[in-house]
């Protein structure tokens, strides 16, 4: 069974940059699609990017130019680059995967906080 880590999470200031990583423990190959998710205490958790089997990107419109998702096939890790930092980016972000007939894979989160 894969299983999911995040990391890279940190303090940043305003304008700056971090770049998470999801480590699987098997192969991410196989996984029909791979995402980010962040979530606010008290708020909705939110998709923020999503990469299919394919290689289809999606963004949501909030970080669309500042984010950038990428998997490393050999490392089996999903990648988040997140530049341009802002405020409303800090929360806790999560991992998640689809397998095909099998229940979805969540990480267990990686704070951001943007802050100057």
């Amino acid at each position: 069974q894969v299983q999911l880590v995040e990391s890279g999470g940190g303090l940043v200031q305003p304008g700056g940059s971090l770049r998470l990583s999801c480590a699987a423990s098997g192969s991410i190959v196989s996984l029909s699609a791979m995402r980010w998710y962040r979530q606010v205490p008290g708020k909705e958790r939110e998709l923020v990017a999503q990469i299919t089997r394919d290689g289809s990107t999606y963004y949501t419109d909030s970080v669309k130019g500042r984010f950038t998702m990428s998997r490393d096939y050999g490392k089996n890790v999903l990648y988040l680059q997140m530049n341009t930092l802002k405020p409303e980016d800090t929360a806790v972000y999560y991992c998640n995967a689809d397998r095909l007939g099998s229940p979805s894979l969540w990480g267990q989160g990686t704070q951001v906080t943007v802050s100057s």
